[in-house]
């Protein structure tokens, strides 16, 4: 992809790898610090269910965050949002590490959620510059960071606290931050042509998108789609270490399976994706969760499990993520293209919205007594709730002609 020698005009799209790294940036700083988490709480003084607010708040608020997002840039581009967001995660990072309370880390921490700017955009970025088979293709590779990261990313921050401390974790994101800006500033011009109307008209025009069947459809496959991923990053560590017996370092080294099978999925995706089209790549995936799932499930009920059965057919939601996710995106900018950012701001917030919700959910009812059981019903149950919502999706454009 070629790349204008000046940022600032209009129309210069970025390298695909800029976009990888914005996503990945934003993955990262979701998680990277979970294995200091006892470390912090110590530093802190407090109670550790109230260190773990700092990763619900943040999903929480950064799902609200990514509502305001989408219009925003559609209304005054993308370029000047990300940047925005950038600078404001910078000075949040900042805060974090020299915060002097508990209460004032997670303020800083809720600061943080502006990173949000960079997954979003994104993806409306490459529907700025592709129709939507294409599209998909594109998303599959920006979306790969956003997969591959969280597995990795407790692995790195793992180590950085083991060498010094906490604090490591956030000066890495402080460093990350703003090598992507400058990498930003220099590669990302504009994509979009602003609306012109005033932001509250822009917000004004939710309705046209919450009125469609067909972004219902795509936006409930996508979150449900990240659900069955969200809760096995929860649940699978709680089922390596309580069911299996799991050292850390086999836990770590199994608890990656999913990102294999979401590179494949990807793969497939760019190859695939504009000869198939979104919609089927949608459906296969879904049912190759639901197909990867339930096979393991039939294996624990065969009293047959072990660490290599469960995590690897865990590679199953890895790939049908892999597969779904990126197309039921690109389907969901492409219903109102207009709207992208607005889509994508909204999409975003109901995947991690649906996706913290199921984390909590399976957090809450697994147990050394249940043990996977009720971690796999959870993903079997939120993959078909995709399958069907792509299913409405494809009755949907049958019955439109197209």
């Amino acid at each position: 992809m070629s790349v204008s020698s000046d940022a600032q005009n209009q129309k210069s799209p970025p390298h695909i790898l800029t976009l990888i790294l914005m996503s990945g940036l934003a993955a990262l700083a979701m998680n990277i610090f979970l294995p200091s988490l006892p470390g912090m709480s110590a530093y802190f003084q407090t109670d550790y269910r109230l260190m773990q607010l700092s990763v619900a708040l943040y999903l929480g608020t950064s799902a609200v965050f990514q509502l305001f997002i989408g219009p925003l840039s559609d209304n005054i581009g993308r370029r000047p949002v990300i940047l925005g967001g950038l600078a404001v995660f910078m000075l949040a990072t900042v805060g974090c590490l020299y915060a002097t309370s508990i209460e004032v880390f997670l303020f800083f921490r809720m600061c943080q959620t502006s990173i949000a700017v960079t997954m979003v955009l994104s993806r409306a970025i490459v529907r700025d510059m592709y129709e939507q088979d294409k599209a998909a293709s594109m998303i599959g590779y920006v979306t790969m960071g956003m997969a591959v990261v969280p597995m990795v990313g407790p692995v790195v921050g793992g180590a950085l606290d083991q060498l010094f401390d906490w604090h490591a974790n956030f000066w890495l994101l402080l460093f990350l931050a703003m090598a992507t800006t400058v990498l930003v500033w220099g590669d990302l011009g504009e994509t979009v042509t602003k609306t012109g109307q005033t932001l509250g008209q822009q917000f004004a025009e939710y309705p046209e998108l919450l009125r469609s069947p067909r972004f219902w459809g795509y936006a409930t496959a996508s979150g449900a789609s990240s659900g069955a991923f969200f809760a096995y990053l929860v649940g699978g560590p709680f089922v390596g270490d309580v069911v299996f017996g799991l050292a850390p370092d086999t836990l770590g080294l199994f608890f990656g399976a999913p990102a294999l099978g979401y590179i494949v999925g990807n793969f497939l995706t760019g190859r695939y994706s504009v000869r198939v089209g979104v919609n089927q790549m949608v459906l296969y995936g879904c049912a190759l969760t639901i197909f990867g799932v339930t096979l393991s499930l039939m294996v624990f009920l065969a009293d047959a499990a072990s660490p290599a059965s469960f995590f690897g057919l865990m590679v199953f939601v890895g790939l049908g993520n892999g597969m779904s996710i990126p197309n039921a995106t690109a389907g969901m900018l492409s219903v109102r293209p207009h709207l992208a950012g607005t889509a994508s701001g909204l999409g975003g917030a109901l995947m991690i919205g649906i996706g913290a919700i199921l984390g909590g959910v399976a957090g809450a009812v697994l147990s050394k007594e249940s043990g996977a059981f009720p971690l796999l019903y959870i993903q079997i149950a939120t993959a078909t709730v995709g399958l069907i919502a792509i299913l409405v999706v494809i009755r949907r454009q049958k019955q439109l002609g197209f």
